[in-house]
């Protein structure tokens, strides 16, 4: 069985706690985005060592690598789109299609030392990015093309559960 999309509305993790990772959207201090960023970064490239980490537990599931790539473009795409909702007002977020990248890009055969530092480097720069929100920046909002809208402190929590729930995918929580 092939990996089947995911299509789910996870923005239900801001408003009570993942049952899969533990994450609780209403105990994140924007103030701690920068430090938890990191410090959930600084576990992918222990993850990227392991022998198997390219392989995947069965079909229908990413491999580590695969996931530390995922996180790598996530870091990304919202050090992007901060910089767009603190510069414009309540803009319209793109949809992206995780796994149309993830096929595109070829995750499953980069290089794991290679998707471990840029991972690293990506998460940097996103932390850095919500480190330099000031405080009467934090309710401007964003639409998603989906219909959610989100505020920079409600988009900060909704992107750490994201890489949270992905470390706590391949184990490494």
């Amino acid at each position: 069985m092939p990996i089947i999309p995911d299509t789910s509305d996870w923005t239900w993790v801001l408003e009570r706690p993942c049952p899969a990772c533990g994450f609780r959207a209403n105990e994140v201090d924007f103030e701690s985005l920068p430090r938890l960023i990191r410090a959930n970064a600084a576990t992918w490239p222990g993850v990227l060592t392991q022998t198997d980490a390219a392989v995947r537990p069965n079909d229908h599931t990413w491999s580590a690598l695969e996931y530390a790539a995922h996180v790598r473009d996530v870091c990304r795409l919202f050090d992007e789109r901060l910089r767009l909702i603190l510069d414009d007002d309540d803009p319209l977020l793109a949809n992206w299609d995780q796994d149309a990248t993830a096929i595109a890009e070829r995750y499953d055969l980069q290089d794991p030392q290679t998707v471990g530092r840029e991972l690293v480097a990506a998460a940097s720069s996103v932390a850095e990015s919500f480190a330099a929100v000031p405080a009467d920046a934090r309710q401007r909002t964003a639409r998603r093309s989906d219909g959610p809208s989100f505020t920079v402190a409600t988009f900060g929590a909704y992107f750490l559960h994201d890489i949270v729930h992905h470390r706590h995918d391949v184990g490494a929580d």
